[in-house]
């Protein structure tokens, strides 16, 4: 495919992760220029899927292209053809199918459709998870095990819904346009869920040797600021840019220089993002005033409380707790639960907080997640059982992905 490059190649050679990184960048706005074109996004899925490939295998050794995206969409644009002229035989000659095939598209067009792409992926024909799953590997560029670890559910269940999700796009014959306003509001529950799941892995990823994927936190607040400027009068829009912004605040904080993880307790608090801190707080002080409440205002509020404490101790845990009974009463779900507990403990005593993590344990979203052991472990530590904590840190280590959590709960474990 090395005819098919839209410029001369530089010298620049990417490898492992840079280059995976501009891939996942890429692959939105290469699918959605490719749909923009010919509509059919299961076929221009695979298309552009083949595209990326060819790409991870060539521009190792031949150097990346002067205009990657170009280079991507051309790759993709021929492939789909491929395709297309292949299930066209099926039902005419190939000469028949060759005169009909439509026009490659501009290899450097101006819109970004990422937007775009992500409502269609929301598209109201399919259920929420599947939404959710479709979008996530569509326009988030997450594996399909990344999801399926992200939602908490089976691998085979994810790679499923994505595969139906793709048939249920094409045969409801929906096109590649922004939806009328009266569709919005049913789109954006998924699209927001979806947004927020891709900050998460990329906040901490949920397997692999770093913490932090920057590639995708980053692409989640970049799509989350553009549905806000579509949208600047809906106050969960609003209140999820601001959660996003004042979690991402500590990320210069959160990892040593050895890639380590370090606890939101024991962070440099200086090394936070003070303009990112200010933009959350301005955020969710005014979405808080004008909007009726929800989950995400709830959230923002919560990552308000604990960025605007000068030090660890001086957080106001009794707010925090009753932020959370309010989030439990209207988006009950095992993460809330945990981080809930963990508040009680704050206020209450570890006690206390182990009693409720007793009755947590049984939820099945839970079982074999590391954060159920690490939280124990922490709980019966402030208790002063460090023989229990050290086995709960242990545990914890051993169920989790995450190389850099897998160490850190591993040296509490030594410590102990």
């Amino acid at each position: 495919m090395g005819d098919v490059e839209p410029g001369r190649p530089n010298s620049t050679r990417f490898e492992g992760e840079i280059l995976d990184g501009l891939l996942r960048e890429l692959a939105p706005q290469v699918l959605g220029a490719v749909v923009r074109r010919y509509g059919d996004f299961d076929l221009c899925e695979d298309a552009v899927q083949e595209a990326l490939l060819a790409a991870a295998v060539q521009w190792p050794d031949e150097g990346v292209p002067a205009n990657p995206k170009g280079w991507l969409i051309t790759v993709a644009a021929r492939r789909r053809i491929e395709l297309w002229r292949s299930e066209s035989a099926r039902r005419r000659r190939e000469e028949s199918a060759a005169a009909l095939a439509p026009p490659e598209p501009d290899p450097s067009p101006a819109v970004d459709d990422t937007l775009t792409l992500l409502l269609l992926c929301c598209h109201p024909a399919l259920t929420t998870v599947s939404q959710v799953a479709l979008t996530l590997r569509a326009v988030g560029g997450l594996t399909t095990a990344e999801i399926a670890r992200a939602l908490l559910v089976p691998e085979p269940t994810v790679a499923q819904r994505i595969s139906r999700a793709k048939q249920r796009i094409k045969s409801s014959g929906a096109e590649f346009t922004l939806p009328p306003e009266d569709e919005q509001a049913e789109r954006l529950v998924a699209v927001l869920h979806v947004l927020y799941l891709i900050f998460n892995e990329g906040y901490t990823a949920s397997s692999g040797g770093r913490l932090h994927r920057v590639e995708l936190s980053g692409e989640a607040i970049r799509l989350t600021r553009q549905l806000h400027e579509r949208l600047p009068g809906d106050g969960e829009v609003a209140a999820l840019l601001a959660l996003m912004l004042l979690t991402d605040a500590r990320r210069p904080a959160r990892t040593r220089p050895d890639g380590g993880l370090v606890p939101l307790a024991e962070q440099d608090r200086g090394k936070w993002d003070a303009e990112a801190i200010a933009e959350g707080v301005q955020l969710i002080t005014k979405t808080l005033a004008a909007a009726p409440i929800g989950p995400y205002q709830v959230q923002a509020a919560i990552a308000a409380v604990h960025d605007e404490a000068p030090r660890a101790e001086d957080t106001d845990w009794r707010q925090i707790l009753a932020l959370y009974d309010l989030l439990d009463g209207i988006a009950p779900g095992p993460m809330v639960t945990l981080n809930r507990i963990v508040a009680v403990a704050m206020v209450h005593g570890p006690l206390a907080g182990l009693e409720g993590l007793a009755k947590a344990e049984t939820d099945p979203a839970l079982a074999g997640h590391h954060r159920l052991p690490a939280v124990r472990a922490h709980l019966l530590d402030l208790a002063g059982d460090r023989e229990a904590a050290r086995t709960q840190y242990e545990l914890a280590a051993r169920r989790t992905l995450n190389l850099p959590e897998q160490r850190y709960l591993e040296s509490r474990a030594a410590r102990l």
